[in-house]
């Protein structure tokens, strides 16, 4: 498959005096999806919007301009020249000038990923070295890279057979985690409940194939269009999912039924293991089925 036709990015990903010429295109499928409008279903004639100020009524767009509100009511305006002037020199060079061990950078600071080809001949070569040498290295670029007037942080990654350039969340972009995650309790958790999680995880521990999911919301939609077309604009509305239980419910199911789960694994003998005795099968069962307790404590003798 070709890549697009026009690149997002054009210049070069600097390694002290190597200079490697890339065009970088995004990574992302920006095909269009079904998209709705609102409508007047009296006349079924389509929502226009008009922007409108109040006592002023219709304005027309050569009369707005941006405004920062400081206090309520009160507004600093800026002009499209200030924007403008503002913007930051689009650098044509983005320079590697940290390398990251690739395991050690947080997931959550990746934002856009754009697919970085050599451009031109004469590229191939620096282009496949910096290439083998971060895979070889497991490290990623580290730099700055300026895209439609702004400034990013990019990380340039081996991916594949080729190079992609990823840019990078700001510190100040993230909430902290810790204002979100405070109220989750905390306490001992019942190490056998755990031991059962980790199990079944470890027995569905695959490869991420991203072609084993579909965009289910997506399909639906289609769908429904389809059928509201066929119909001719009759009401659709069978298929409809059963509404799902509260999720407290849930929760106790599922303790439940790792409990269930656990119970039924130790009473799985191995073909090899000698059964043990009846009272001590016995005694393994109700340990698993009851919860833990604290030994009594020791009468005092007399």
């Amino acid at each position: 498959m070709a890549p697009p036709a026009r690149p997002v990015w054009t210049g070069q990903i600097r390694l002290a005096l190597v200079a490697l010429p890339v065009k970088l295109y995004s990574a992302l499928d920006s095909k269009e999806k079904i998209s709705f409008n609102q409508i007047h279903e009296p006349s079924k004639q389509r929502i226009r919007y008009e922007k409108v100020a109040p006592g002023v009524g219709a304005v027309s767009n050569d009369e707005i301009v941006k405004g920062y509100e400081y206090q309520k009511g009160r507004y600093v305006l800026f002009s499209d020249e200030e924007f403008d002037a503002l913007k930051v020199d689009s650098k044509k060079t983005l320079d590697m000038v940290q390398f990251a061990p690739n395991d050690t950078i947080d997931p959550i600071y990746f934002d856009k990923p754009y697919y970085a080809l050599p451009d031109g001949k004469m590229a191939d070569e620096p282009y496949r070295v910096v290439r083998e040498a971060l895979k070889k290295t497991k490290t990623i670029g580290l730099g700055q890279i300026t895209m439609r007037g702004r400034s990013y942080i990019a990380a340039v990654k081996p991916y594949e057979d080729g190079i992609i350039v990823e840019t990078v969340h700001y510190a100040q972009e993230l909430r902290a985690a810790k204002a979100f995650f405070d109220e989750i309790p905390t306490g001992k958790l019942d190490a056998d409940l755990i031991d059962l999680a980790e199990e079944l995880i470890t027995r569905k521990k695959a490869k991420f194939d991203p072609n084993k999911f579909e965009d289910e919301y997506a399909i639906a939609i289609e769908r429904l269009v389809k059928k509201k077309i066929e119909r001719h604009g009759e009401l659709v509305l069978e298929d409809q999912e059963e509404p799902s239980r509260d999720h407290g419910d849930n929760v106790v199911s599922l303790v439940e039924a790792l409990k269930k789960s656990l119970a039924k694994k130790a009473e799985i003998v191995e073909p090899k293991a000698k059964k043990a005795a009846p009272e001590k099968q016995k005694a393994a069962a109700e340990k698993v089925r009851a919860p833990r307790a604290k030994a009594p404590a020791k009468r005092a003798k007399k």
